[in-house]
């Protein structure tokens, strides 16, 4: 008799679920607390943009299908980057993106590399779709490109790149990362992950939308989730070559894009001055928790994004469970080959505050 295992394909066999950050409401139902803060998911603490609220309250036609092609996110969108719209693709969190360009492009057996410490949706993609993960070591906990450049073979058919890199903040800079690019042969389909380019403020970061015409097999992918505060709306895009995008958009599930996302993400791209607050929160949390860290004696990993990672020196996950039971949620990163660091969201200065006070009754519990 066959099992559901003898079912499974390997791939899928070998897939570790995706473990999200512990919801709020789960840990005061658990732990009895009042309002915990989450600095778990790197959401933006300034929420959502207020255009973007607006629009969504215009929002009531909820029995027709939304538009299919995503037209006038797609157009905003191609105005954005400069680029034709037939080179914009839409999808449900930039996570699917990054599960269609495996879909549209790995066959099984065929290689995919990303470094140490990347982010988890890059193996979950490559072995689902029966890839083979080739996973290359991390230099000072970010990309060492000259590694990856090594690793490649006849069989390699895409390379993951964060940047920044979550969870570890690192990022890599315009020349390097341009010239990583020229020496790839040209079998390979890149992907660069750009989830938290807005947060940067870096005279070098490469806004890698305006390499794609002189790379037809770059893609390189935005989301709404971060900066934009749109998290709960699942809403992201691919930006790439006309023919790259005309193959994600093959294995593109109809209406991927809700009406609700479409509409606030729309709005959300011209909230100037949502995103300029959002940018000064972060650097300015962002300055209050290094000094926090440094004034511990805690190590940190410099970060681009609007997280930083903080290492203790010690195995951390008993210190994300008794931050837990104090009401502030962070992330472990075991995971990640990170055992002694966890992962803090930037959140407001409330919330940063209540991190610290909360960290120093921790370290002195754990003494």
């Amino acid at each position: 008799m066959s099992t559901l295992d003898d079912l499974a394909t390997p791939g899928v066999r070998q897939i570790t679920p995706y473990q999200p950050g512990r919801p709020a409401e789960e840990v005061a139902a658990e732990f009895g607390i009042d309002k915990p803060v989450k600095l778990a998911s790197n959401e933006n603490p300034l929420g959502a943009s207020p255009l973007a609220m607006s629009a969504l309250r215009h929002q009531n036609d909820l029995a027709r299908y939304p538009d299919g092609n995503g037209t006038l996110l797609k157009e905003k969108l191609a105005e954005r980057h400069e680029v034709g719209i037939d080179c914009v693709t839409l999808g449900n969190g930039s996570n699917d993106i990054l599960e269609l360009v495996a879909r549209a492009f790995v066959n099984p057996g065929d290689e995919v590399i990303f470094s140490e410490h990347a982010f988890a949706v890059y193996p979950l993609a490559t072995l689902a779709v029966g890839g083979t993960p080739v996973v290359t070591p991390a230099l000072d906990w970010g990309y060492d490109l000259d590694a990856i450049l090594a690793a490649v073979t006849e069989r390699t058919r895409l390379i993951f790149i964060a940047n920044p890199n979550n969870p570890t903040g690192t990022w890599l800079t315009r020349d390097k990362l341009k010239a990583f690019i020229d020496a790839l042969p040209d079998h390979i389909v890149t992907v660069v992950d750009e989830a938290y380019a807005e947060y940067v403020e870096l005279p070098d970061y490469p806004d890698c939308t305006g390499w794609i015409a002189d790379y037809d097999k770059l893609l390189v992918t935005r989301t709404f989730s971060k900066i934009y505060g749109l998290a709960g709306l699942r809403v992201g895009y691919g930006v790439s070559s006309p023919a790259l995008a005309d193959y994600l958009n093959r294995v593109r599930q109809p209406f991927n894009v809700n009406s609700m996302a479409q509409a606030a993400a729309t709005v959300a791209l011209d909230d100037v001055s949502h995103i300029h607050a959002s940018r000064q929160a972060n650097r300015e949390g962002m300055e209050m928790l290094e000094n926090a860290c440094h004034e511990r004696g805690l190590g940190i990993i410099p970060s681009a994004g609007n997280f930083i990672a903080i290492n203790f020196g010690q195995p951390a996950e008993g210190l994300f469970r008794e931050m837990m039971q104090r009401g502030v949620i962070v992330r472990p990163v075991a995971n990640y080959g990170m055992p002694n660091h966890l992962r803090v969201t930037i959140g407001s200065q409330g919330e940063n505050a209540r991190f610290i006070h909360v960290l120093d009754e921790v370290l002195a519990c754990c003494e």
